[in-house]
């Protein structure tokens, strides 16, 4: 099963508890370019249905950002809740190789 989710590059200056009460979560993308990140933002639903579905650190998902032209596989690094209410503030990603994730589907197979 494929799991995608669609960014957005986030606006220079805003802030995330405005953004949060748009709908819109703030987020992160590592690795995809050396030392380099990418402010994203995200649907709040799309985020939390994509969390049900993935595991921290283990579960592969393609991230495409229509802003910047680029789509990719990356795994969820970190995901900061609220301590007692349970929303989401905000998520990591961390970009993966593809010929990486091949290998590791490959091997899980096997």
């Amino acid at each position: 099963m494929s799991l995608t989710i669609a960014c957005q590059s986030r606006p220079e200056g805003s802030k995330p508890r405005a953004l949060r009460r748009e709908g819109l979560i703030p987020a992160n993308l590592y690795g995809h370019n050396g030392a380099e990140s990418i402010s994203l933002v995200l649907n709040a639903k799309d985020a939390g249905l994509l969390l049900r579905k993935t595991a921290v650190n283990e579960t592969v998902i393609d991230v495409t950002i229509p802003d910047l032209s680029w789509q990719g596989s990356a795994v969820i690094r970190e995901a900061q809740t609220h301590p007692w209410k349970g929303t989401l503030y905000h998520l990591s990603f961390f970009a993966v190789d593809a010929e990486e994730v091949a290998a590791e589907e490959t091997a899980a197979a096997e």
